[in-house]
Order: C-alpha cells, then structure tokens, then sequence
C-alpha cells in the first residue's frame, strides 16, 4: 500500500502541470454547452468507467446544482454497442457513435491508459472528420491517441492503476473547472 500511495503522489506532483489545460478545457467545454453543444466520451475496462464517471457529472451535477449538460458516454449503450461490435468490429465500436451523435463544435474526450487502444483512436479520427474537438486523457507519452488528438494530458506513472486514479483526479478538476466558467455557485 505504502508503495500505490508513493506512486500515486508522485504522479500527481507531475500531473499538476497540467492544471491550467484542465482549466482551459472548462472554459471551452462551457462555451460548448452554452451553444447547444454536447460532450461524448469514450474508453475502454476501468477507461470506459472513467468516461461513464465524466458523463455522469456533467448530466447530473458536480458540486453545486445547474442545469443538466448533454454528456454521452458512447459505451453506456449496449444495445448500439453489441450491434456495432457484431456488425462493423470492435474498432469501429465508439467511431460509429460519435459519426452518429457528434456535430462541429462538440467535444469527444477519449480516455486510454496506454493511448493505443484502436477503437478509441478510430473515435478520434471519426471525430475528426466532422469537426469535433478531440481531447485524449492517456497513459505516459507518446502514444498515437495523444499525438492525434487536439489537445491531450498523459499521466506518467508506473501501472495502469495509478493512471486511473489521476484520470478520475482530472475528470474531476475539468468539472470544477466547467462549473466555474459556467458561473455554478452554491
């Protein structure tokens, strides 16, 4: 336990640089929903949890009430998901959706520990080609999600757990971050 803590510390130490583009992200992802714009989310295991986490936050509330944002988490359907698997593949899981949900100006935050997770990289690229900013919350760089997305944070740490935990640290930061533009008081 000792060692998770340290290593976990450690990561958030190098993580807090990345406060101000979490800041940054807030204040776009505000003006995104102040213009009808919606959030889609995507990953993969404990990454897809991690995105659920993300919507779930935004369609509910963070700290203070406001209204509800539209925020997908694309793997959240599993109807749409198990047709798209059995019908286009595994790789085209999230891109399908987000060709379907997504519109110019929307945001799709893709999450991977290792930023190689093809059906997420496909998001990306989908997202891409209908005008969709993309956001990658990743494992240590480089790694292809985070070179192409438009803007990106990679968490270095030593396992797989311990990005995780920053991935949650800065799903949360982005919500407070997305709460202050948004003017969200008590």
């Amino acid at each position: 336990m000792e060692d998770h803590l340290a290593a976990l510390a450690e990561a958030a130490e190098r993580t807090r640089e990345s406060a101000p583009k979490i800041t940054a992200w807030g204040r776009h992802l505000a003006g995104v929903f102040e213009a009808g714009g919606r959030l889609l989310a995507c990953g993969n295991g404990g990454s897809a949890a991690e995105a659920q986490h993300l919507t779930g936050e935004l369609v509910g509330r963070f700290r203070d009430e406001r209204q509800p944002l539209s925020a997908i988490a694309l793997h959240a359907d599993t109807s749409a998901t198990t047709a798209i698997v059995n019908d286009y593949g595994d790789h085209e899981v999230f891109a399908r959706q987000v060709r379907a949900h997504g519109r110019p100006g929307d945001v799709l935050v893709c999450l991977s520990t290792s930023g190689t997770s093809q059906n997420v990289v496909a998001a990306a690229k989908a997202a891409h080609e209908l005008g969709v900013t993309t956001w990658a919350l990743t494992g240590p760089a480089p790694n292809p999600l985070a070179a192409l997305c438009d803007d990106a944070v990679t968490v270095e740490a030593p396992t797989v757990a311990t990005v995780q935990e920053m991935h949650l640290a800065l799903v949360h930061g982005l919500c407070a971050a997305l709460d202050d533009a948004l003017g969200v008081t008590a």
